[in-house]
């Protein structure tokens, strides 16, 4: 079973709440799993395209290619979601900066 890190950002098939569906796209781990063997569930939060209409909390990330992505990016902390390890592969990491600002907005996010 794969193991991912905190703030490691990975690819998964994303659920939509508007649609029956999921889509494969590029999500921050912010709860890590694969830690132990009966460990399987993670959660994440949606990475989407910079271009995209702005939501509070959204993080942008300085470095697209670091993150594994192609186009400029920014972390949606209000997109969150459980995962299951197994669907998803590591393509890249965030900055520490990146780190503290997302935990920022999921905190203010959560209350």
């Amino acid at each position: 079973m794969p193991i991912f890190d905190r703030f490691d950002v990975v690819s998964v098939p994303f659920p939509y709440t508007d649609r029956p569906m999921r889509q494969r796209r590029p999500a921050l781990v912010v709860v890590r799993a694969g830690t132990r063997a009966d460990d399987r569930l993670g959660m994440v939060v949606m990475i989407t395209a910079a271009e995209n209409r702005p939501w509070p909390g959204d993080v942008r990330l300085a470095d697209a290619q670091r993150a594994g992505l192609s186009i400029p990016s920014v972390v949606r902390p209000t997109k969150i979601a459980t995962i299951e390890a197994v669907q998803a592969s590591r393509i890249g990491s965030i900055t520490p900066a990146e780190r503290r600002a997302v935990r920022a907005a999921i905190v203010e996010i959560l209350g």
